[in-house]
């Protein structure tokens, strides 16, 4: 008998063109780059400072900064070579201006000592596994997760560490493990399902010790049947049918926001202003289950990305890169551009941050960079349709929130739960009159939180 449950979602979403171009794409492990430039700040909290000086000789794999800030993690050399430069570098979704570091490689890939206590690729001995992590105290597993640097790697980069340690008044009854990559274009998390299952698995067993939840669900969309035919025999295999249930949503945009996520599986709604375990569920992403097994198992830092290279370029693929990677070497690597493009976005097309500069490097939040070809929108003024209200997955108002931007009112659009907009990008999507909508609700965001801070 099958182990996959299929849900319903009672949610208005868009049907939008897939456009998964690379998800029959193995994944290529990209060459080594003579240099990377790899960010202070890659995770939401504290940034961190620098460990090391210029002129430095590193290992890939080398911790290179770090914050005594319990909010914050780690960053780690991604190559061998020498510390070259320390310089500053914007952030294109914050357009703030943060450290950096550049490392000339060595050509050498020196690396710290790993210590492997499992090799899961040729070892099918998983009550063995099981063993080792049943083994490890919640502390242990903890700290091994913060050294290794690892971060919510479904888009928010929150310190992984930190999700997984709930204060003693959140009890957390269920797990969610998302799969679901419901952006159009994307499909690095559908490949990471695919081609390690094994660790993506393993490395949920892990998070699950630290929490011990009654429920944990595995949400994948109903467009990646080989995926989820791949975890449900892996699933078997591994012996993980008694405590992992596979859900089968129906594809639709955007399921896998977190918000709509829970309240599909559990029916619960997460407050207005709340987290996830305010209704007792923690959400991790595939990308993120894969590096806790690798941070916990093999003692291997965060320090490379599985990105969709796509759109508008001669050979799509999906690229295992070293964090600190241009831009621009991926693209190169996918050889030549439409002769329309006019947008590079880091990201999908619906919640991407479009770049100019692609010297720009990967970091550990990057999951796919997206050709764009198109005709740049002009903004047109309101015409009171309503069609953003329609389709708006949490039942807001984005055009009071556009009206009261334009006016300055920023502190009104509180009134009007702005805290509570996902940025799917729905509305804007929609939207007859082309307002970038979540421009506007960003704009807001951040101003108020200056305001506030």
């Amino acid at each position: 008998m099958g182990i996959v449950v299929k849900k319903k979602s009672a949610f208005k979403g868009l049907l939008l063109p897939e456009n998964k171009i690379t998800a029959k794409k193995p994944t290529e492990i990209l060459p080594v780059p003579e240099k990377v430039t790899i960010p202070l700040q890659q995770s939401i909290g504290a940034p961190c400072e620098f460990i090391v000086k210029r002129k430095d000789m590193v290992k890939a794999g080398q911790k290179i900064a770090d914050s005594t800030s319990y909010v914050s993690a780690p960053i780690h050399a991604s190559i061998s070579g020498k510390v070259s430069k320390i310089v500053k570098v914007v952030n294109p979704v914050t357009s703030t201006i943060m450290d950096a570091v550049v490392i000339e490689s060595d050509g050498e890939e020196r690396w710290v000592g790993l210590k492997k206590l499992f090799d899961i690729k040729k070892s099918d001995d998983f009550s063995g596994l099981k063993k080792i992590v049943n083994s490890t105290g919640k502390k242990e597993i903890l700290k091994k997760i913060r050294e290794a640097g690892v971060v919510g790697l479904g888009g928010a980069t929150f310190p992984t560490h930190v999700k997984l340690n709930p204060p003693p008044d959140k009890k957390i009854d269920t797990l969610i493990l998302n799969g679901c990559e419901c952006e159009p274009f994307i499909t690095s998390d559908h490949r990471i399902m695919l081609e390690y299952g094994r660790q993506v698995l393993a490395g949920l067993y892990i998070i699950s010790r630290t929490i011990t939840p009654e429920n944990i669900y595995i949400a994948i969309e109903d467009n990646k049947e080989d995926a989820i035919r791949c975890l449900e025999e892996l699933i078997i295999k591994m012996e993980f049918s008694s405590i992992f249930k596979l859900v089968s949503l129906k594809s639709g945009y955007p399921m896998g926001a977190e918000k709509t996520l829970i309240k599909t599986i559990t029916g619960r709604s997460v407050p207005i202003g709340g987290l996830p375990m305010d209704v007792g569920v923690i959400v991790n992403n595939v990308a993120t289950s894969k590096s806790v097994y690798e941070a916990v198992i093999e003692s291997r830092p965060l320090v490379d990305k599985v990105v969709t290279v796509t759109g508008a370029i001669e050979n799509p693929k999906n690229l295992l890169a070293r964090v600190g990677t241009t831009i621009g070497y991926l693209i190169d690597r996918c050889g030549e551009v439409g002769s329309g493009t006019n947008y590079i976005i880091i990201g999908g097309p619906m919640m991407g941050i479009s770049i100019v500069d692609t010297d720009f490097p990967v970091t550990k939040g990057t999951n796919c960079v997206l050709v764009k070809e198109g005709k740049t929108q002009i903004e047109q003024n309101c015409i009171n349709c309503g069609r953003c209200v329609d389709i708006c997955p949490m039942k807001l108002i984005p055009l009071t929130y556009v009206r009261n931007v334009k006016r300055g009112n920023f502190e009104v659009c509180r009134e009007y739960y702005i805290e509570n907009c996902i940025e799917c990008g729905s509305c804007a999507y929609v939207c007859p009159a082309n307002i970038p909508i979540v421009g506007y609700i960003k704009t807001c965001k951040s101003t108020i939180a200056k305001n506030n801070g």
